[in-house]
């Protein structure tokens, strides 16, 4: 079978089991069975597949059938430009997490000492300890989830230091410059209407954040303001309408108070300066 005629099974396939985007998902999984990227596709569709081959690309499409995400598949997600190795012990990478980068590097282009809590693949950390051309942090309880993403510093070159820790315990009074992080934000009554891909593959730990999806932010705000520095920030992203309620949390001890939209111009990302 040669590679045109296999993409065209994979797309019947996967179309017949209504996966999203078909024809991108199955050039992504055939690419990934011949280890080549999907130009090679276009430029060698007459390429006669090997036994091999033929046996991965058909259990990758496999797995996506069963809604198993793409990402988890391949083990990549490109998040700002870079490549990230992802499992199921962490959360894939979104692009809209991207907007707290973004909003570190205006706010706090100098900050010295840098904390990613709740770092499951490390993207924001290695991300920040890149662009920024400095050390930097990264906790998370999941000790899974820190293998993952020290494997993507080491790959990478970035320089992070990693420490098992619920949030912020871990860390002393007014140590760091700034704290990004995506925490847990889904309610729990949520998870029935989540998408299958995320709901049944994704770490619970790193989605629910308890029965209103706001239980982290409230205990994120209140240590944040014990382990900033003065002048220090928070970059929290933000769920889907909480934008109100997590600028609530914060007390007389904080100011500057701010939302960023994404592209379509939702409240995405939260930051706020200690006193």
């Amino acid at each position: 079978m040669d590679v045109q005629t296999a993409l065209l099974q994979g797309v019947k396939l996967l179309e017949d089991a209504a996966i999203g985007v078909p024809r991108l998902t199955a050039e992504v999984l055939l690419a990934h069975a011949l280890r080549r990227d999907r130009i090679y596709l276009i430029a060698h569709s007459e390429h006669e597949l090997s036994q091999i081959e033929w046996l991965h690309y058909g259990r990758y499409l496999h797995e996506r059938m069963q809604g198993k995400p793409t990402q988890y598949i391949t083990a990549r997600k490109e998040f700002y430009g870079r490549e990230f190795r992802v499992t199921p012990d962490v959360l894939i990478p979104r692009p809209e997490t991207e907007h707290v980068v973004e909003t570190a590097l205006r706010l706090a282009p100098q900050a010295s000492r840098v904390l990613d809590v709740g770092a499951g693949s490390g993207a924001l950390a290695v991300t920040l300890a890149l662009e920024m051309g400095r050390p930097a942090w990264a906790s998370d309880i999941s000790l899974t989830a820190l293998a993952v993403a020290a494997e993507n510093a080491r790959r990478l070159d970035a320089r992070v230091q990693f420490v098992a820790s619920d949030l912020l315990s871990a860390f002393a009074a007014s140590s760091m410059d700034l704290i990004v992080s995506n925490p847990p934000y889904v309610p729990l009554d949520d998870a029935p209407g989540l998408q299958r891909e995320v709901r049944d593959w994704e770490p619970r730990v790193a989605l629910f954040g308890g029965p209103s999806g706001l239980e982290i932010y409230a205990r994120l705000v209140q240590d944040a303001e014990r382990v900033l520095r003065p002048g220090g920030w928070l970059i929290m992203e933000l769920g889907f309408n909480t934008s109100g309620r997590v600028a609530a949390m914060f007390s007389a001890n904080c100011e500057d108070l701010q939302t960023v939209p994404d592209l379509a111009g939702i409240p995405r990302v939260l930051s706020a300066r200690r006193c």
